[in-house]
């Protein structure tokens, strides 16, 4: 593994700059976003990952005035040459340079800040070896692929005094902050129930024949940790979800989006009970859910999640949801609106209940506002980790086919060996968590 050298209270360039300008820099984070930004104040940022989401980011993050984009990252040369062309459109005079091997970037100390958009199973170990090398880190979703990983990131974050924001952009969209504040205000009384449901799972995949990776892939670099597999196409790119040896599927990709909206408002505690069912595909060689139901016990709340839509009126004609029972209402939404009931009342807002949060400038903005001020962001790293968790307890109790009950204090199952084992998995040769 990569080692960092720099100690602990290193001054990086960024923090240079910050206290130099400590003065003038609550107006550069009020007035910067519309105005040119001095090179000094800039946050130069580089993008690890370039499919779907790296391409996001790209244009996120290239459209905010204080950031430099200095560097793209893949280990496809084709996705790599794309998006170069593509920022060279965006920005015709950037300096940015392109790199196949995310280390060389991390070497650089030049660059403040990466977003990490790879398959899911190197979101924690190029997170933790960005903090290492004094870098902030925008991680996509999911935080980590077993929960070891989320307390090593927290750890070396903590450590190395890290900023870190996690990909969930629906967090800093208006609806979610009206429904928290809706949730928090008991309106509804009692909230004992909560049901979120996500549709569609794995799709099986076929059983398409192994092949050489094109020359243009570097396949022993995308794999990383994980196990050794010969190359398909169908375990790279897109639909590597549906693989356990890199993701957990369709749960394990939309789980924090909708149950952001229960941690956020409820703040859930003394998690215990947690029970899976479902199916594992029997037409290919994916083998992620099918579909998958999962109870979770906490104290005096109960979570379900499921893949099918509940048997609730309007909650099939929903992308992704959740629906929260109260003793005096319910109130069920989707990322962009909800609806509430109190008896034979259905309101779209209760306008008694004040705005009591204050509103995001915009999930990627509020990652580089924190760089600036080294206050953690609204998905923040010690935030997302317990939300996360029971993610992965789900999976692991749908791996096993068996009820689990869980340690919330201590972090392990009891009485379960089997389950703690998969708590974490060894990496494969030369990398290791740390």
């Amino acid at each position: 593994m990569y080692q960092q050298m720099k100690p602990k209270n290193i001054i990086t360039r960024r923090e240079f700059f910050s206290n130099a300008s400590a003065g003038a820099l609550g107006l550069t984070i009020l007035s910067g976003y519309a105005h040119a930004v001095p090179a000094s104040e800039k946050v130069i940022v580089a993008h690890i990952g370039l499919g779907t989401m790296g391409n996001a980011h790209l244009k996120w993050f290239s459209d905010l005035p204080q950031v430099e984009i200095a560097a793209l990252c893949d280990v496809d040369e084709t996705r790599l040459s794309e998006k170069m062309d593509a920022l060279k459109k965006l920005h015709p005079g950037t300096r940015a340079k392109c790199y196949t091997d995310f280390r060389r970037i991390l070497d650089r100390s030049d660059i403040d800040a990466i977003t990490c958009a790879t398959p899911d199973h190197w979101h924690a170990l190029i997170a933790i070896m960005a903090f290492q090398a004094g870098k902030d880190v925008y991680g996509e979703k999911p935080l980590s692929h077993y929960p070891a990983e989320g307390r090593a990131m927290l750890q070396n974050m903590n450590h190395y005094n890290r900023i870190f924001q996690l990909g969930t952009q629906i967090h800093a969209g208006e609806n979610y902050h009206r429904i928290v504040e809706l949730l928090r205000s008991g309106v509804l009384g009692k909230i004992h129930t909560v049901r979120l449901w996500k549709p569609g799972g794995s799709p099986g995949l076929g059983f398409p024949a192994n092949q050489t990776p094109p020359s243009t892939l570097d396949w022993d670099m995308w794999l990383g940790p994980a196990p050794y597999a010969e190359y398909t196409p169908v375990r790279c790119h897109q639909t590597f979800r549906y693989f356990f040896d890199y993701s957990g599927g369709v749960f394990q990709d939309f789980w924090c989006h909708i149950a952001d909206l229960v941690y956020w408002a409820l703040e859930p505690k003394g998690l215990r009970g947690i029970e899976a069912r479902g199916e594992s595909p029997h037409d290919g060689i994916a083998d992620t859910p099918r579909w998958i139901e999962v109870d979770y016990e906490f104290d005096e709340l109960m979570i379900h999640w499921t893949t099918d839509p509940p048997d609730l009126p309007g909650a099939g004609e929903q992308y992704i949801g959740a629906y929260f029972e109260g003793s005096k209402g319910s109130l069920i939404c989707d990322y962009y609106s909800f609806e509430i009931t109190l008896g034979p009342k259905k309101l779209k807002d209760i306008p008694e209940v004040p705005k009591t949060i204050p509103r995001s400038p915009g999930h990627q903005q509020n990652f580089i506002d924190s760089i600036k001020s080294r206050k953690q962001p609204a998905s923040n790293l010690a935030y997302v980790r317990r939300m996360t968790i029971p993610m992965h307890l789900g999976l692991i109790s749908f791996r096993l086919g068996r009820k689990l009950v869980w340690d919330e204090k201590a972090e392990h199952f009891v009485g379960d060996h089997a389950a703690d084992y998969l708590l974490s998995r060894t990496y494969r040769s030369p990398w290791r968590l740390s």
